[in-house]
């Protein structure tokens, strides 16, 4: 496995375990249709269900680059919204509201894990 992949698969983990204990509950991770993917599909505990959280997560081994939220473009944003209804559609799910987070995690080798959640990003 890449790098690149091992790094995005462990920050991927570590924002999937930061959301659940914020209370998000995760219907769906890694969910792939012709358009895309889309990284977490979540509930909020304890909250009206008929609210879905779909969450892009973004990891980097630093910010020389650039912060990772700043790669979610519009462009990006636009390909998530369009892969959230085929989401929708497969889950015969007709309507609901949609709350779009980018979650950022920066993994730095040795040096604390870094991570900013940014809710109703786009």
């Amino acid at each position: 496995m890449a790098a690149k992949d091992e790094l995005g698969r462990r920050g991927e983990a570590v924002a999937v375990e930061y959301l659940t204990r914020k209370g998000l509950v995760v219907l769906d991770r890694n969910w792939r249709c012709r358009a895309g993917e889309i990284d977490v599909v979540a509930t909020e505990r304890g909250r009206d269900p008929a609210r879905l959280v779909v969450c892009e997560i973004k990891t980097r081994s630093g910010t020389r680059y650039g912060e990772p939220a700043e790669s979610v473009t519009a462009l990006k944003a636009s390909r998530i919204r369009q892969v959230t209804r085929a989401w929708l559609a497969a889950h015969a799910v007709d309507w609901c509201e949609i709350r779009f987070d980018v979650v950022a995690v920066v993994m730095r080798p040795g040096a604390e894990i870094t991570l900013r959640h940014y809710e109703d990003a786009f």
